[in-house]
């Protein structure tokens, strides 16, 4: 009885070339995900740092620039507000005699309204217009104590005059 069966033994690559192999793939892996968390971590902290400026200081002062997400303080100048109807409010803020318009995202509440200093949180456009997503409206006579070469410094000689 003869059988065409081939029981020669098949060749088997070496064992270390194949461990090689194999240890290659999990450190690419690893490499990867590190070098993608350190990217991630390093773009959220440096989008998430606000720097607060003065209205005169945008444009001027390092880290107050075009373009990068700010938080502004001024006064709303006095005939300046103007709802757009569309959920938008404009308005303009001033400080140490320079005047910035605003265009804010959404219709500013509580005790907001015109001669009453405002922090903006948002970006300056190219246009001059600074493009706000946020508010907080200065109200307590603590902050003016604490701040009072910031408040008093600012103030549009028009308000001062309704008081």
């Amino acid at each position: 009885m003869t059988t065409d069966l081939d029981l020669s033994p098949r060749e088997v690559p070496p064992a270390k070339a194949r461990a090689r192999q194999r240890k290659w793939l999990p450190i690419a892996v690893i490499v990867l995900v590190v070098a993608g968390g350190v990217i991630l971590l390093t773009k959220c902290l440096t989008s998430a740092v606000d720097y607060y400026c003065n209205a005169d200081e945008v444009g001027v002062k390092d880290g107050c620039d075009v373009g990068r997400s700010i938080r502004v303080q001024g006064e709303v100048v006095e005939g300046s507000v103007r709802d757009n109807g569309d959920g938008s409010t404009q308005f303009a803020i001033a400080f140490h005699g320079v005047t910035i318009p605003v265009d804010y995202h959404g219709v500013p509440g509580g005790i907001f309204e015109e001669c009453v200093n405002v922090v903006v949180t948002g970006r300056m456009q190219q246009d001059g217009v600074f493009d706000g997503t946020q508010m907080a409206v200065k109200h307590s006579n603590e902050y003016e104590a604490k701040h009072a070469d910031r408040v008093a410094v600012g103030e549009d000689p028009a308000c001062s005059q309704r008081a």
